[in-house]
Parts: C-alpha cells; sequence; structure tokens
C-alpha cells in the first residue's frame, strides 16, 4: 500500500527534484507562462501557489526565503513588485494547468503552467524607438522631395 505518499517523485532523488522545482518556478516567474510535463507543473504549481503568497507581504523574511529558492535576484525583485500586487485581494488559485496535446517521442502528457493574472508588458521604450525611426523615415523623405 502507498499510505503517506504526499509528494510526486518524479523518477528523481531529492537533489535533483529540488534543482527541477527550482529552475521551473523561476521559469514561470520570469516568463509567466512554461510548458512542461502534466506531473511537472503540478509538483512546480504547489511550490508557485506558497511562494506567491508569501510575497503577498513584502518584508526582509519573505524576500529572503523566495530567494534561497529562486536562482535570479531580479525574478525575485519581479515577484514582489509585479506579480504579487495582482493577486493581493485573491486567496489561492494563482496559476493554473492547461492540458495540452501528449509529447511525440514519449507520449508524455504535456501541459501548460500559467498565472492566471498577467502583468502589463512595458512596451514605452519600444514605441518610442519605433516612433523615432519613422519620424526619421519621414524627414528623410520630406527632404528627399525638396
Amino acid at each position: 500500500m502507498k499510505h503517506k505518499i504526499g509528494f510526486n517523485a518524479l523518477s528523481r532523488n531529492s537533489a535533483e527534484r529540488k534543482a527541477l522545482k527550482r529552475n521551473l518556478v523561476t521559469s514561470l516567474f520570469r516568463y509567466e507562462k512554461i510548458e512542461t510535463t502534466k506531473a511537472k507543473a503540478k509538483e512546480v504549481q504547489r511550490l508557485a501557489e506558497k511562494m506567491i503568497t508569501r510575497a503577498k507581504s513584502d518584508t526582509v523574511h519573505n524576500r529572503r526565503l523566495t530567494s534561497a529558492v529562486l536562482y535570479d535576484e531580479a525574478v525575485v525583485n519581479k515577484l514582489f513588485t509585479e506579480i504579487a500586487p495582482l493577486f493581493a485581494d485573491v486567496h489561492g488559485g494563482y496559476t493554473r494547468v492547461v492540458k495540452t496535446q501528449s509529447r511525440l517521442n514519449d507520449s508524455a502528457d504535456m501541459a501548460i503552467l500559467e498565472l492566471t493574472k498577467k502583468t502589463e508588458k512595458k512596451t514605452d521604450k519600444d514605441s518610442s524607438k519605433k516612433e523615432t525611426k519613422s519620424e526619421k523615415k519621414a524627414d528623410k523623405k520630406v527632404s528627399e522631395e525638396k
């Protein structure tokens, strides 16, 4: 009987499993959406939900606990400043697992793990660059016509 089995070992020893979860959680918070196997997504979802709950109260202690798990300090900062405020009034359910098609080579069940609310992309710099380029082209055409 398989009593008291509280998690999926993912066919890895504890060090490999811990590193896998840390990598996937860091990628989830960096890109806000990752595609992985269904089993890995469900395991990472548990850790991600706990980290978002912890990030909702921005204290030094919580930042240290999350930076012990996440690999990139910029991702820790993004979690506390951009992602956690989106879920300030929500109690759980920060991520969703959407099943997709099976993987071709081994028929593993694939899933997309994503945040339920998306942060807004910073496009001010990109749009200003595009405007300046288009303005330069327009100025060049006007000067050529004269």
